[in-house]
């Protein structure tokens, strides 16, 4: 309950042609930015265990709601949620604050903009920390595609390309349903469900597993959701294939000191050929699922900090 009430108030932000909410920590510490980036479906209140003792170990905590979230802008293209925008919006959130570069941390999406930080913009990148998806080298043919062949039209990813619209109808209108039925631990391992499962989850009246948050915190995300809806944090899905033609012609060797924390329990799988791609990896993994900064948040934390300290 702290957490909720320590939180810090925003700022709003004018950066890359869009509005940024974002929460600080450690302002004292001037010149040693981390930036921390949220996933899907996140708020930068997903961060909050975490920001405290970034900000007492001496770092300025840099936390945006990115574009689509929270009070930050939701434009209405779909491609403006493409790889190059959210980097972007990176790039010059660096520049508001006048650094030349920081530690990135991502969750889940937000990884995936951090790695993708490093590869369109690696001299704004001193390191880069990943929780929960480690790098996706390009596929063969554009990464829908791809998915669509392998997982099958109900794969949500592929779901929310071809189907624009249907799910975020659904999320909007379960919203709470949705988000307490997503944020579980120890969810007892089954069959996949025939359907898609964003939708499954959104509409199953009973939650499987045991709760992440309490009743306050999952409040927050209700809240944050209830007001947006949830279409600008989905289109960023939607620029899967327009991302993968951004990089095409980028070097795929992350060449920065990367640290990748894994959850042993979350669905997204470990990369078997990750040091391939980024040779100056360390792994860690930790006995949780797939919300590793929220389910053990002393730990992550730990090892973080063990890693930024090393």
């Amino acid at each position: 309950m702290s957490n909720i009430a320590d939180f810090p108030k925003p700022t709003l932000v004018s950066v890359n042609g869009v509005v940024l909410e974002v929460f600080e920590a450690g302002q004292r510490n001037k010149g040693n930015p981390i930036v921390l980036c949220h996933g899907w479906p996140e708020q930068a209140f997903s961060w909050r265990h975490q920001m405290p003792a970034l900000a007492a170990a001496g770092f300025h905590v840099i936390v945006p709601n990115q574009r689509g979230y929270g009070q930050s802008s939701r434009p209405e293209q779909v491609t403006d949620y493409d790889i190059s925008h959210l980097t972007g919006d990176l790039v010059a959130l660096l520049d508001h604050f006048g650094y030349d570069d920081a530690v990135f941390v991502g969750h889940d999406w937000g990884a995936n903009v951090v790695w993708s930080m490093a590869q369109l913009h690696p001299d704004r990148v001193s390191r880069i920390i990943s929780l929960a998806l480690p790098y996706q080298a390009r596929t063969p043919k554009p990464w829908i595609e791809f998915m669509e062949e392998f997982f099958g039209p109900d794969n949500y990813f592929v779901h929310f390309n071809r189907q624009p619209g249907v799910a975020d109808a659904v999320l909007d209108q379960n919203t709470a349903q949705f988000l307490r039925n997503l944020y579980r631990k120890a969810v007892p391992p089954a069959p996949p469900e025939a359907g898609m499962m964003m939708i499954n989850l959104a509409q199953a009246e009973a939650p499987l597993g045991e709760p992440i948050l309490g009743e306050a915190e999952l409040a927050v995300y209700v809240a944050a959701f209830e007001a947006t809806g949830f279409t600008g944090s989905i289109n960023w899905y939607r620029n899967m294939d327009r991302n993968w033609h951004i990089l095409a012609d980028v070097d795929p060797i992350i060449r920065k000191p990367a640290l990748m924390i894994y959850g042993e329990h979350d669905m997204i799988p470990k990369s078997e050929n990750l040091a391939d791609f980024v040779p100056n990896v360390e792994v860690v993994s930790l006995d949780c699922g797939h919300w590793i900064q929220q389910e053990m948040a002393a730990e992550t934390t730990h090892a973080i900090l063990a890693w930024l300290a090393g």
